[in-house]
């Protein structure tokens, strides 16, 4: 695995994250309730509340990180349910029937209470229902609703206009949805939803996300590029998962800071930058190290992952109402980013602004409109190779062979396309 250069603020974030963890075991082990929910889920209801919770997908990424996902995925198999069908979440399902739960990464994930999954597809569904069969573990669904009207350039209303992007009767449903959830929440913990604490989570949620989006322009105008993905995921992502804290909010202020820091000292992720490429997918966990492997060779830089796009362009809600400000900000998440032409759209407006010179799309067994996202992107004008494994299941990944597709594909059709578009002299 090749080495994966760390940004200071991604440092501090890793190290926030091992201590709010252990803290979270113990808290767990005094006897407080734990909660186990879905990344599409409103987790400031949770962070309103002081209900401690893990994100399934954060857990997955860990443990594939750790190179224990097989063994979770086994776990699975032993008790008759399919290990190779959304792994996502089904790796942090296999947690749950490890005989050794101590032994996990970082001490083992605590046995939830509470686990609460949006109905975003079949399979999903059908895991936190599996996990609602286990002793002491109550599954509270959300649906997922759609909407035939699709709004042109939804990423510029949203912040304001969210009730002309989403449409109300998704609205209403959800925010309906919300307010159950709450006393369901309320009835089960013993713990109440003040309303100035829900509006202070939500402040600060908006403030972390507009410095979020401040960081994505100014990587998108920099040329080259001050940092690649590997460098800004940790970043961006870790105090994602603590949305609604001051920590989360200064800690996106900080990335900004180090980011623009770099740029006015003219330093960047590959100073011989040749290329510009997209990143579409999940993060590929168990081998962080393959944004930057393409760097050296080819002067190709990873410039541009979902992650720190979405929170600059997917979250920010403004508004009186606030659990209605809430479900504008989750309504139709899924669609930001897998439903076509709300997703393919978005990406094609990120290549532009960000310059991409080619795309490279993951694709797992669950494509959510990777087809209709390909096309988009091509008919702007911007090459996409498509590679197919799970970002959390290393029997799905050949590391070697993906690398080799990638620069046979890099040499053949981005970098002579690119140094056309860039014409004669230094790009």
């Amino acid at each position: 695995m090749r080495r994966v250069n760390t940004l200071a603020t991604a440092a501090e974030a890793g190290r926030h994250q091992r201590e709010w963890f252990a803290g979270l075991r113990e808290r767990v082990a005094a006897g407080e309730p734990l909660a186990v929910v879905n990344a599409d889920v409103p987790h400031e209801i949770f962070r309103a509340m002081d209900i401690p919770y893990v994100v399934s997908q954060w857990w997955a990424s860990v443990v594939a990180a750790k190179q224990r996902s097989g063994h979770y995925l086994e776990l699975l198999r032993r008790r008759g349910y399919p290990d190779y069908s959304e792994q996502y979440n089904a790796v942090t399902l296999g947690s749950a029937f490890d005989p050794d739960p101590d032994d996990g990464p970082w001490g083992g994930l605590p046995k939830p209470s509470i686990v609460v999954g949006d109905a975003s597809g079949d399979v999903t569904r059908k895991i936190f229902d599996i996990w609602g069969r286990e002793p002491g573990v109550t599954f509270y669904p959300l649906e997922s609703a759609a909407e035939n009207e699709v709004p042109a350039n939804w990423w510029e209303l949203m912040p304001h206009r969210w009730e002309e992007a989403v449409g109300p009767a998704r609205l209403d449903l959800l925010t309906a949805e919300l307010e159950s959830l709450v006393r369901f929440l309320e009835t089960t913990t013993g713990r109440q939803l003040r309303e100035s604490r829900f509006r202070e989570v939500l402040a600060l949620v908006n403030e972390q996300e507009e410095w979020n989006r401040k960081t994505r322009d100014l990587i998108a105008r920099t040329r080259p590029a001050p940092i690649s993905v590997a460098d800004g995921i940790p970043s961006v992502m870790l105090p994602q998962w603590h949305r609604g804290t001051e920590w989360a909010r200064d800690a996106a202020r900080r990335f900004y800071e180090e980011v623009r820091e770099r740029v006015d000292a003219g330093q960047a992720a590959c100073p011989g930058e040749r290329a510009r490429l997209m990143w579409i997918g999940r993060g590929l966990w168990y081998d962080m190290g393959f944004y930057q492997r393409f760097q050296d060779e080819y002067g190709a830089v990873f410039v541009w992952s979902m992650y720190l796009a979405i929170a600059a362009d997917g979250y920010i809600r403004y508004g009186d109402d606030p659990m209605r400000a809430l479900a504008a900000r989750f309504a139709a998440f899924t669609d930001q980013l897998y439903t076509p032409p709300w997703s393919s759209e978005w990406y094609v407006k990120e290549g532009r602004l960000h310059g991409i010179d080619g795309v490279v799309h993951l694709v797992s067994d669950d494509p959510r409109g990777s087809y209709f996202t390909a096309r988009a992107l091509e008919s702007a004008g911007i090459p996409v190779i498509e590679i197919e494994a799970d970002n959390v299941d290393t029997r799905t990944y050949d590391g070697d062979g993906v690398a080799g597709r990638i620069g046979r594909w890099l040499e053949d059709t981005v970098l002579t396309r690119a140094a056309r578009a860039a014409g004669p002299g230094p790009r």
